[in-house]
């Protein structure tokens, strides 16, 4: 990992375990990932909030008050808003998203859930989705939550990546085996 994505992950750590550790302590772990939901939405969809997070042309307390007006206009649950106005004062808020990430995943933790990316040729139905998350239960002893994404590279079959394990089932990838082992014979 290169030292400054090194250095934006620390800091989004140490700002999520605050967050976390107060939401929990207020018993508001579900409001917390309410907020995290929508603050990620509105990151994705507002180019003005990413430019006010991102952009070094506005001040510290410009910022602050931007996230401060931002964070009420939302809803934003009082330690959330607190620590993102923290953050701006202290020039932080550029690791927002690594923040979003890093507390989604200690929620997950504490609620016992493993999360895994999956990507498949085409949308699961709800029905395979559910048989597959049962599946990787019995495989990792734990609920497991399935964030998909269709790729149609893939052709067929899926790839699942749970922590540090991944499954490859593509048609693409059993093709490239193939055509690997063919080169290998002539």
């Amino acid at each position: 990992m290169s030292e400054p994505a090194s250095i934006s992950s620390g800091i989004a750590e140490r700002y999520a375990a605050a967050v976390f550790e107060l939401a929990r302590e207020a018993d508001a772990l579900d409001t917390l990932e309410a907020n995290l939901d929508d603050l990620a939405q509105a990151h994705a969809d507002s180019s003005d909030l990413r430019d006010l997070i991102h952009s070094p042309v506005y001040s510290r307390s410009v910022q602050e008050q931007g996230i401060r007006a931002v964070a009420d206009k939302m809803g934003l649950m009082d330690t959330l808003k607190n620590a993102l106005a923290l953050m701006a004062s202290k020039r932080r808020l550029l690791v927002l998203p690594a923040l979003i990430v890093q507390l989604r995943e200690m929620i997950a933790d504490a609620k016992g859930l493993v999360t895994a990316d999956v990507t498949t040729a085409v949308e699961l139905s709800s029905e395979q989705s559910k048989k597959l998350a049962e599946t990787l239960k019995a495989s990792v002893g734990r609920d497991v939550q399935i964030k998909t994404t269709v790729d149609e590279s893939l052709i067929g079959g899926l790839i699942v990546k749970v922590g540090s394990k991944m499954i490859d089932t593509s048609i693409r990838s059993k093709l490239s085996s193939l055509q690997n082992a063919m080169k290998e014979v002539g």
